[in-house]
Formats: C-alpha cells, structure tokens, sequence
C-alpha cells in the first residue's frame, strides 16, 4: 500500500505505451482491466486500472482504494452512473455495474478473500466496508 502511487503511476504509463495491452496487475499474473466511468461531476469518461475477479462472465471489483479511509472515485462514479466500460487488454466490453449488499456481499467477500487475501488487510487498514461492484456484460 505505501508503493501506491508508484504502482498506479507506472500502470498508466504501460496502458499508454501499450494500447492498455499490459498492465503491472497482468505482470504479476492476476486479471485486470480498465474500468471507464463517468464523473459524477464533471460528466467526462474517468479511467483507471484495476485487478477484478472474474465469475462467469461477469467481473468484480473491490473499491479497496489502497486501504485508504475513503471509496475510490470510481466507486462515487459508479453509484451515480452505473453504465461504464471494462477494456481486456484493449478491447471494450460494455457493461453495467450493481453494488452489493446484504447476503450477497457477505458471500462474495468470503470469495473475493479466497481470490486475493491482501483484501481483508487493505479492509483492516481503511477501517471500512470495502464496496463490492459487480459488472455485467451488455449488448452493443
């Protein structure tokens, strides 16, 4: 969590040199993707990498923003605007997002902790519900 924002600057620079084909999350063998939201404010397309969890066809993603004490902005984004955009390594999927709550975010959380433990210290660390999304796939 301290190398955070080395991490989120060197994962930019490969998505720009790289047509968003690689990313340091991808390096180290786990999925990701990146997200394309709408800003809540501005109404401009807000990117970001991101490690998600794939179940079916459907990815997941943990708005642990670095065990930081606040929701990244992409999470703010997605409550306001739930339709946004997924890249897998540079091709766009458009999918709509769904916060969970209740059962079904207890149950994810005991799958997402299975899928990457370093969640439960980046919970500890922000001392705060970690928001659980979930994207699924829309047509064209």
């Amino acid at each position: 969590m301290r190398t955070a924002r080395f991490v989120v600057w060197a994962d930019r620079k490969l998505h720009k040199a790289f047509g968003g084909r690689v990313s340091l999350v991808a390096l180290a063998g786990l999925p990701s993707l990146r997200l394309t939201t709408t800003g809540r404010k501005s109404g401009l397309p807000r990117g970001t990498n991101l490690l998600y969890y794939p179940r079916g066809g459907d990815f997941v993603l943990t708005a642990s923003n670095w065990g930081r004490r606040h929701d990244p902005a992409w999470a703010l984004n997605l409550r306001a605007h739930p339709k946004c955009a997924v890249a897998l390594a540079g091709r766009p999927v458009d999918v709509v997002a769904r916060e969970l709550h209740g059962e079904e975010y207890d149950a994810m959380w005991r799958e997402l902790l299975a899928f990457w433990p370093g969640y439960e210290m980046e919970q500890r660390e922000a001392a705060r519900r970690l928001p659980v999304f979930v994207l699924t796939r829309v047509a064209r």
